[in-house]
């Protein structure tokens, strides 16, 4: 029978140490996700998506586009899919480039392909900005929450604040006058209160400012009920509300999007930071004198931020269903610019003569938005230790 010594053993433990390289979390990750099949393939669409955008913009956009998505035939309106153009008709710019109408034309004799290429870029950038302005919002609002939810805020911070505010409001509206009778007040006060916190020797205060100086609410609690008002209101409800008052346009569908959207990511970015506050590693760096921004962005966002890319993943098939929505209500994207939504909503008039209109933009958004949601279903099982186990 073989023995092994202590220093035998220690050799083989170094040697396998050495033969066996460790992986990574993003190779690990990686793994996981190409065994999920349903999560894998949601990706694949997804980039398949992207690069179908790129091309439309590159495709459709310009003085002179290659395919141009609103050039009108009448002579060849509500044409099927996989059709050939009647050449006779049709002047020379007229004519397809692909030489057939591949999903067919609209009640106006447009292309219907290169109003859907057009549509694509449309809803990817309104996802990927209206994410992107949510997930801003609830990371800066979540570690806020997160991090300095214990401090308190007092009532003179509260009347500084509406102060403030109401200058700002005046001044929007073109009161100059009165904009200045409270911005100035407001300065003021701030400046105030800098100087006297600078101060190393406290001198008695009166009562006024002994009340003014009270605690009223925690940070985190004002943030989060901020967010449970925010959550009470039906978002679609409240972004058609908005978009009927603002102009048509492409960007304030975008911002209103954004601006309704963020409590989600707020949450869990909170509950992380809540969770790593209490951590060694984060009372070491305090230890060692670190600023507090210098902890949030260098250590504790990097460890917050796997929830927030599924919740962000997922938020950007919202948002595109969302503009979809808005857009076949009327509320959407102003003509000329053509979305999956107000193509569709031309062809609901056309249902039972040309199907295609409608089933064309309902199965892109359908496949879409489907990609999207399993994707971030399986970013999920990826990124969390705890539910690796099922793989």
């Amino acid at each position: 029978m073989k023995t092994y010594t202590k220093n035998s053993l220690q050799n083989i433990r170094t040697e396998e140490s050495i033969t066996v390289p460790r992986k990574t979390r993003f190779q690990e990750s990686w793994e996981l996700l190409k065994k999920n099949k349903l999560a894998f393939l949601g990706l694949l669409i997804f980039v398949l998506f992207f690069f179908t955008a790129v091309a439309g913009l590159i495709l459709t956009s310009g003085s002179k586009p290659y395919l141009d998505p609103s050039t009108i035939r009448l002579q060849e309106k509500l044409r099927p899919p996989l059709s050939n153009p009647n050449l006779k008709t049709l002047r020379p710019e007229e004519t397809p480039k692909l030489g057939i109408y591949l999903f067919g034309t609209d009640d106006l004799g447009r292309d219907v392909f290169a109003r859907m290429l057009q549509g694509a870029w449309v809803s990817l950038t309104v996802g990927f900005v209206a994410v992107g302005i949510a997930v801003l919002i609830g990371i800066f609002l979540g570690g806020i929450a997160g991090y300095f939810g214990q401090n308190h805020i007092c009532l003179h911070h509260i009347l500084i604040t509406l102060i403030l505010f109401t200058g700002v409001v005046l001044l929007s509206i073109g009161n100059m006058y009165l904009s200045v009778i409270f911005l100035i007040p407001g300065i003021v006060c701030i400046l105030y209160y800098l100087l006297l916190k600078k101060r190393s020797v406290k001198k008695a205060q009166s009562i006024w400012l002994q009340m003014l100086h009270k605690k009223a609410i925690s940070v985190d609690t004002l943030i989060m009920r901020v967010v449970d008002i925010m959550l009470c209101f039906p978002s679609f409800f409240l972004i058609l509300t908005v978009v009927a008052l603002l102009p048509a346009s492409i960007y304030n569908i975008m911002i209103v999007i954004g601006l309704t959207s963020w409590m989600g990511t707020t949450r869990f970015v909170r509950a992380e930071f809540l969770s790593l506050r209490e951590q060694d590693f984060v009372t070491a760096v305090k230890a060692l004198g670190i600023s507090n921004l210098r902890i949030i962005f260098r250590h504790m966002v990097p460890n917050a931020i796997a929830p927030v890319l599924v919740s962000a993943t997922i938020g950007i098939a919202t948002a595109i269903l969302t503009e979809a929505g808005l857009s076949f209500l009327g509320f959407g994207v102003p003509p000329p610019y053509a979305t999956w939504g107000n193509i569709l909503s031309d062809g609901k008039r056309f249902i039972f003569d040309a199907p295609w209109l409608t089933f064309v933009p309902g199965f892109a958004i359908l496949i879409v938005v489907l990609s999207f949601n399993l994707f971030g279903e399986g970013l999920r099982d990826a990124l969390n230790p705890k539910l690796r186990e099922r793989y």
